[in-house]
């Protein structure tokens, strides 16, 4: 039994802007829900706002899930039961994994199972491959992944890379030199490092060699020791291109892989070379493909909606 000195609460606001039922659901099933998981806790909805009692290594744990329903609310992400069930069950396990400190002072951790299966599959294997469509943090998880090993010593440097795929506009084109043409390809790179950066952190490691962002050809006849190595936008890989990379890979080093496969912007009659590693190296031990879907999108409900939408229209044409 639990005494009543190893006891603490908590309040929780929830925002004017957001629908009680759905960050409660039906009858406030959500909370029973994690009363069922957590049974030391008991919650309770007072007004806006929800109260917490229990032990305090408990308390934490369910006022995240908590924040993260209202968050999910906020931004118009779907809930059900299965996934408050599965947190629940993240939450639980011996083995839950503590979240990510990145510079910035902020924490990162996974909001979704699938996204907490793929930070495992980062944590356990050498090379891991994250396919899934927009919105499903493979891309920011990897990062926050590559910025704790680089802070903690785990590696020495993060290379960042993404193929410079035309998509529509000749390079030749585009005024200034040849960073300033290759720049925008690689402006979601540097954007998810601010992030997770201090201020002022991402100038000084990148001026110390730590960091490198740069295109895919600039890997070309480059061993990659003691690095994590970040490859994004895979899907507009060529097959040599991935083959080229995948062999870079060298003593000490991670390397992630992501991609959308329904997003290839190669010429016709090129094939991605992600979709093409699927094929060749399924059975290669030491690499994981974790596959995301729409549950794990965290932005939007309608990123969600549109996402499922295409998928339905995809299988429709397929069966035709």
């Amino acid at each position: 039994m639990v005494e009543a000195m190893d006891l603490v609460s908590q309040s929780i606001r929830i925002p004017d802007e957001v629908d009680h039922i759905d960050v409660m659901g039906t009858s406030d099933q959500f909370l029973r829900l994690l009363e069922k998981g957590f049974p030391a806790t008991r919650l309770s909805v007072s007004g806006r706002s929800v109260q917490l009692q229990g032990p305090a290594d408990e308390v934490p744990l369910v006022a995240g899930v908590v924040e993260e329903m209202i968050a999910a609310a906020v931004e118009g992400a779907p809930l059900d039961g299965n996934t408050i069930a599965e947190a629940v069950q993240i939450l639980r396990s011996p083995e839950r994994p503590k979240p990510l400190l990145t510079a910035g002072g902020k924490y990162v951790r996974a909001k979704t199972p699938g996204q907490q299966r793929y930070l495992d599959d980062l944590e356990s294997h050498q090379i891991t491959f994250g396919i899934g469509p927009a919105g499903t943090g493979k891309t920011y998880l990897a990062m926050a992944k590559a910025v704790e090993a680089l802070l903690s010593g785990a590696v020495r440097r993060l290379i960042l890379t993404r193929p410079a795929v035309e998509a529509g506009e000749n390079l030749g084109y585009l005024p200034g030199s040849l960073t300033d043409k290759i720049d925008p390809y690689l402006r979601p790179l540097y954007d998810a490092l601010q992030d997770l950066l201090e201020e002022g952190a991402l100038r000084r490691l990148m001026e110390a060699g730590a960091i490198e962002v740069a295109p895919l050809a600039y890997m070309r006849g480059r061993t990659l020791n003691d690095a994590f190595i970040i490859l994004d936008e895979a899907q507009n890989t060529t097959t040599a291109q991935m083959k080229m990379l995948l062999t870079r890979l060298g003593h000490g080093s991670k390397l992630a892989v992501t991609g959308d496969v329904t997003q290839v912007d190669l010429g016709r009659g090129q094939r991605s070379g992600l979709t093409h590693a699927e094929e060749v190296l399924k059975n290669v031990e030491g690499l994981a493909f974790c596959y995301l879907t729409s549950a794990d999108v965290v932005r939007t409900r309608i990123v969600a909606d549109i996402v499922d939408a295409y998928e339905d229209w995809e299988l429709g044409r397929d069966s035709n």
